[in-house]
């Protein structure tokens, strides 16, 4: 199943709830912007990320682990 992101997002990841059965459509990342990782850029962004806080930070599906993925952030830095 092919899905549009959020009006302004760059990517979506359908998440299935496996008890439940439920699904859901997680939108992420800034439309038009170049993902870079490695760059300077990448390691500002993934110290950025990393300090959001919040009770949903452990789920790997959340926007903001998702776009950390995308960037290929370990920590603070972004790796090639």
């Amino acid at each position: 199943m092919k899905s549009k992101p959020a009006t302004g997002k760059a990517s979506v990841k359908i998440v299935k709830n496996a008890k439940t059965g439920r699904t859901r459509k997680v939108s992420y990342g800034q439309k038009g912007a170049n993902v870079d990782p490695g760059s300077k850029r990448g390691d500002s962004y993934c110290a950025r990320s990393a300090k959001i806080k919040g009770d949903w930070k452990s789920d790997p599906n959340s926007p903001n682990n998702l776009s950390r993925k995308r960037w290929r952030c370990k920590g603070s830095k972004s790796m090639k």
